[in-house]
């Protein structure tokens, strides 16, 4: 059953903790390449890198968080944000205890900072 766009929204707001300028420094680190599965294409980035960069768009476009301001591939991106991050937040405790973890450093490129509360 597939999550209705409300709900998405929600969820998404709730699981990216970090703010655009924290997850663009994040980004810029190498410590940030370094987990994850490499894109497909030969560009050596990973696809939580990847996410992280199409993250902070939707976090600049619509600092406001209002729902009208989402566009479809915002959502598509949010959808799969939020699969992705309460995934791995159920199988990985790991992520909250070691932050040299590849779950940690994976979930922060996704918004996601396990330490935050």
């Amino acid at each position: 059953m597939v999550k209705d766009d409300a709900t998405v929204i929600q969820e998404f707001n709730d699981i990216v903790n970090m703010t655009s300028s924290e997850l663009d420094s994040w980004l810029k680190e190498e410590q940030s390449e370094s987990s994850g599965w490499s894109k497909d294409d030969g560009s050596g980035e990973t696809v939580g890198h990847e996410s992280g960069r199409k993250i902070i768009q939707i976090l600049d476009k619509n600092p406001g968080k209002d729902p009208d301001k989402y566009e479809e591939e915002d959502l598509q991106h949010m959808r799969k944000v939020v699969s992705y991050c309460k995934r791995h937040l159920a199988q990985e405790e790991k992520a909250k205890q070691n932050t040299d973890s590849k779950s940690y450093k994976s979930l922060k490129n996704w918004g996601h900072d396990a330490l935050k509360t």
